[in-house]
C-alpha cells in the first residue's frame, strides 16, 4: 500500500517540467533503500580494503560514478527504476566515504560529523522549501526541485553513516544494539504517522535518515569479523547478497511498474 504524501504546489509551466523524477512509496520502497543502505556500508569497505584502493582512491572512483548516473538521472524525463537506484546505491556509498574522508583522514570527530551533517541537511531543506515551498516528493518534476531532491539524499547517507558509527562505536552501543535502537525510532515513527496522524513530509524525512545508520549498522553486523561483533560473512557475501536482492526488486518494478509516483497538481 502506497503511503500519499501531502500535495505540492501546480506544475509550473516552463520548459523545466518533467515527469515524477522519484518512485511511489511502498514496502518496496522501503525494502530496497535500506538494502541499498547496507550495501553503500559493505561495499565501501570492500573497494577500500580488499581492491585496496584506500579510501582516497575508492572516493574518486565512486564520486565519479555517482556524478556520471546522476547527469543521466537529472536528463531523463521520468523516473526509471534501474537507474534512479542506482543513483541511490552510488550516494549511499559516496555518503559513506565522505563521512570516513572526514573521520579517518582529517580527523573530525564523529559527534563534530553528525552535526555539521544534521546542519548541512536543515539548510538544504530551508533552502528547497524557499524556493519551491514543498518538500514533498510527489513534487520533484522539475529540475531545481531533483537537484534539491538528490542534495538531502547525500547528507541523509553521511549524517546516517556518522550517526551510525557514533552509535555503534564512539558510545559503544554494538552493531546489532544500534540496529535494533533505530528500528525502534522508525517504528515510533511509522506510528506516530498512521495513528497520531504525524505530518507525512515529517515522517517521510524522519524514516529516510534512520533507515541509513539502521542499514549501515546492519552491515557492519553482518560483514564485521565475529571478534568484532558481528557475523563475519564479510564485505564480500554481504555486498552480493544484498546487490543480487536489489537487482530482483528493481526488475519486478520495472515490469510491474507499481512504484510509478501520481504528479502533483
Amino acid at each position: 500500500m502506497a503511503i500519499t504524501l501531502n500535495a505540492a504546489p501546480p506544475i509550473p509551466s516552463s520548459t523545466d517540467s518533467l515527469w515524477s523524477k522519484v518512485p511511489e512509496i511502498t514496502l518496496f520502497f522501503w525494502i530496497i533503500k535500506i538494502l541499498a543502505t547496507t550495501v553503500g556500508e559493505t561495499a565501501a569497505d570492500f573497494l577500500n580494503v580488499n581492491l585496496n584502493l584506500g579510501l582516497t582512491g575508492t572516493s574518486v572512483v565512486m564520486t565519479g560514478l555517482l556524478v556520471a548516473v546522476l547527469i543521466r538521472q537529472v536528463r531523463s524525463p521520468r523516473y526509471i527504476p534501474w537507474l534512479y537506484w542506482l543513483a541511490v546505491v552510488l550516494i549511499s556509498v559516496v555518503g559513506t566515504l565522505i563521512t570516513d574522508n572526514l573521520v579517518d583522514n582529517f580527523g573530525v570527530s564523529l559527534e563534530m560529523a553528525t552535526a555539521g551533517f544534521g546542519l548541512a541537511l536543515m539548510a538544504t531543506f530551508a533552502l528547497w522549501f524557499l524556493r519551491e515551498r514543498s518538500l514533498s516528493i510527489h513534487s520533484v518534476f522539475t529540475r531545481p526541485r531533483e537537484l534539491y531532491y538528490w542534495a538531502a539524499i547525500l547528507f541523509t547517507f553521511a549524517l546516517g553513516t556518522a550517526a551510525g558509527d557514533l552509535a555503534a562505536e564512539s558510545l559503544q552501543l554494538g552493531y546489532w544494539i544500534s540496529a535494533l535502537m533505530f528500528a525502534g525510532v522508525i517504528a515510533a515513527v511509522t506510528t506516530a504517522y498512521f495513528f497520531l496522524k504525524l505530518n507525512a513530509i515529517l515522517a517521510f524525512w524522519l524514516a529516510y535518515i534512520l533507515t541509513r545508520p539502521l542499514g549501515a549498522s546492519l552491515g557492519d553486523y553482518l560483514s564485521q569479523p565475529v571478534a568484532n561483533q558481528g557475523l563475519g560473512l564479510g564485505t564480500v557475501g554481504t555486498s552480493a547478497i544484498f546487490l543480487v536482492v536489489i537487482m530482483g526488486l528493481v526488475t519486478y518494478l520495472t515490469l510491474t511498474r507499481r512504484d510509478v509516483a501520481p504528479v502533483a497538481d
